[in-house]
């Protein structure tokens, strides 16, 4: 239950004044944070909603000249008389509407296009005076104010904030709107008691949680906004420290749920090793010996694997499938894509067979007698390593006993969704999650802090460098004669389309017509794949393309994880300025493969804004993913690098993980210490905790402690 002092903070924002209904609705798509479970769209705006949505800058109307002294540029604020108002022609809406303001010391024009006549008249009467705030411009030497952001009677200028607070909109909420409702409900709500550490608080000279909220919705100084302000270090700690207690609380209980010792003789694993075509490298060697000392452990296995494109992480989970398969238990293997699960199957199958296990996939498209053998052979035991997708967790799957998960690309799946997986064990399963998206060590620990993390390190011999170019769209002639060259030596290519929006259709329609050029020239030696084509189709386009009977292969971002065809040494990507850091170094890692040089090709349409730039320089200049991650956090921040908002991980409102790093290391202290000092939360700081625990929705957490 949520403490009764937070349900000020969780009303709707409809019982604002001046929100109404469609306002909220409105409002909630901008202020809510969606959670990524279905009908989260729906969700209405809360007054704390509106509380954490910050400002992103600050306008100053504090400068207040004279009509004779106005600056050449910039916001003023005067105070002037109404004088004589001018309505353009009445069949002519290219002229605009005019009124004359003077003071003492000369006259200033306000110009209004497209405006309503009656209701200038009522916002500016002739003779009387008005404060008038906006942004001054000059035409044919005079000066003059278009649409002017405030036009005030005395009354309401003394209640202006004359720093104004710029906050993030959306069509249908205006910044006047947004902060009028803040102000309301800061003079409303409840003060909540101090659940931080009295000695961190008065050592970093941070304000109160409301005293800050206060500070950065109502700036007194245009730098009380920057993220080393107290106000905003106050507030990012406060969220850390909420995030950092409840995975350590997640944490707590995993393990307790008391795991079994997983202890193979070595034999399977072995078989497999000797089956390789490569010898194991030194990092996999050292991951795979980290993972058995967890498995052989009776406390249950949290770990997080993570390793650069094309590190081997495959081979590991392999490995430790085997070492559960010699225990007499089975593994489950999740990804996020049919194709990826297949391809999977395609690389363990036969190294399993030699091994002597029995390897098997199950995804949406296992049907009718095949799937429902497959679920007897499953339940019986005679299936020792399970490869498939969401189609995992489906009622009607069960094991004879679940030993070991893993997931990979957990990112894509929601905590609902493993959490669904490990439930198919009768006793507790060892949890191993796999990423080839290096992700930054701060977005570890908050995204996977409740469990151990293994990096891998460089990558198996034999993997080729990739030669980067950028290049721009006009240069498109230039790069197909390339790769016509190319083609003619025998080289395969993909070439990834844009990401237009987050939209299966517009991605299609944007590869089709790519697809279409590209076969006028090439002919037959094109393929195509996307996201809306069946799995059955795209899986006989992979196939030729596998076997080089298709030279070119014109794809939506379906092949950025995964897909591992050897021979193929070029990857071209198409308006690469729309993606992401993280997905451009996926995107290129599908080459450089096998024993070709490699090479990787982004097209720019257009002139390169700043973030952009600098993202394909980064992509340029280095070819190490952590490097990679932690500049892709600067850039973009940690919502979009783990693409948390589709997956249901916890994104940040008030802290930006990018610069409040050193806090989010002493919220993890400080989440450890106040578990060690007081593990059921019952001392005196901690009915304060609870309440920081729901009022920043980690509802879970306290319903753990709850559960003891």
């Amino acid at each position: 239950m949520r403490p009764e002092i937070l349900n000020r903070y969780f009303a709707s924002a409809s019982a604002l004044k001046g929100i109404g209904a469609k306002v909220e609705k409105t409002l909630a798509g901008l202020v809510r944070p969606q959670s990524g479970e279905p009908g989260s769209a729906d969700l209405s705006a809360r007054l704390v909603d509106l509380l954490f949505h910050l400002p992103v800058g600050v306008i100053d109307r504090r400068n207040r000249p004279t009509i004779n002294n106005l600056p050449p540029s910039g916001i003023v604020t005067i105070e002037a008389e109404v004088g004589r108002h001018k309505a353009p022609p009445r069949h002519n809406k290219r002229v605009p509407y005019r009124v004359e303001v003077f003071d003492e010391t000369g006259s200033l024009p306000l110009v209004f296009f497209h405006s309503h006549g009656p209701y200038l008249e009522r916002t500016l009467p002739e003779g009387e005076t008005r404060f008038i705030s906006g942004k001054i411009e000059w035409y044919d030497g005079t000066p003059q104010i278009v649409h002017p952001d405030h036009v005030l009677t005395a009354e309401q200028f003394s209640e202006m904030p004359l720093l104004e607070p710029v906050y993030p909109l959306t069509a249908g909420v205006s910044g006047k709107v947004l902060g009028k409702a803040i102000r309301q409900i800061l003079a409303d709500i409840p003060q909540l008691p101090e659940w931080q550490d009295a000695a961190w608080i008065a050592a970093r000279k941070l304000p109160e949680f409301q005293t800050a909220l206060e500070t950065l919705h109502s700036p007194q100084d245009t730098t009380g906004l920057e993220p080393d302000s107290p106000a905003r270090q106050r507030l990012a700690y406060d969220e850390l420290l909420a995030n950092q207690l409840a995975l350590s609380l997640v944490r707590r209980h995993m393990k307790r749920a008391t795991g079994r010792t997983i202890k193979g003789d070595g034999r399977a694993r072995q078989n497999i090793i000797d089956a390789l075509p490569f010898s194991l490298t030194v990092s996999q060697e050292l991951a795979v010996s980290e993972i058995l000392a967890d498995m052989a452990s009776p406390d249950r296995m949290l770990r997080l694997l993570q390793g650069d494109v094309g590190s081997g992480k495959t081979i590991v989970g392999l490995l430790a499938m085997a070492t559960s398969a010699e225990a007499g238990t089975q593994s489950a293997l999740m990804v996020p894509t049919d194709i990826l699960a297949r391809q999977h199957i395609a690389g363990i199958e036969p190294l399993a067979q030699a091994a002597g296990l029995r390897a098997a996939v199950l995804t949406g498209r296992e049907k009718g007698a095949v799937r429902q053998q497959l679920l007897d052979d499953l339940a019986s035991g005679d299936i020792d390593i399970l490869v498939g997708t969401h189609a995992l967790f489906q009622e009607g799957v069960g094991f004879a006993d679940l030993g070991l998960v893993i997931i990979d690309e957990q990112h894509r799946f929601g905590v609902h969704q493993r959490l669904a997986l490990q439930s198919k064990s009768k006793r507790p399963s060892d949890l191993l999650v796999m990423t080839a998206t290096p992700i930054p060590r701060t977005l570890a620990l908050t995204a996977y802090g409740d469990m151990d993390i293994t990096r891998l390190t460089g990558k198996p011999a034999g993997r080729q460098p990739i030669d980067t170019r950028v290049m721009p769209l006009e240069k498109l002639d230039q790069i197909t004669d390339g790769l016509e060259r190319a083609v003619a030596q025998g080289k395969r290519a993909y070439w990834v389309c844009p990401l237009v929006e987050e939209s299966d259709f517009i991605d299609k329609t944007a590869a089709e017509a790519r697809f279409t050029s590209l076969k006028t020239r090439f002919g037959d030696k094109v393929g195509l794949v996307h996201g809306r084509m069946k799995g059955a189709e795209k899986d006989t386009v992979m196939a030729r393309f596998k076997t080089g009977e298709l030279s070119i292969l014109v794809s939506t971002t379906v092949i950025e994880v995964g897909v591992d065809v050897p021979e193929a040494s070029i990857m071209i990507i198409e308006n690469a300025e729309r993606f992401g850091l993280a997905q451009l170094h996926q995107l290129r890692g599908r080459v450089g493969r096998g024993s070709d040089a490699s090479s990787c090709v982004l097209i720019y349409d257009g002139v390169l804004g700043e973030t952009a730039a600098a993202r394909l320089k980064t992509m340029r200049e280095t070819e190490d993913g952590f490097i990679i991650a932690e500049e892709d956090l600067k850039l973009r921040g940690s919502g979009e690098v783990l693409g948390t908002r589709q997956s249901g991980v916890a994104s940040f409102r008030l802290a930006d993980l990018g610069q409040h790093g050193e806090l989010l290391q002493a919220a993890r202290d400080d989440a450890k210490l106040i578990l060690e000092t007081d593990p059921h939360l019952t001392g005196a700081r901690s009915e304060a905790l609870r309440i920081m625990l729901y009022l920043f929705e980690r509802d879970d957490a306290i319903r753990l402690l709850s559960a003891g």
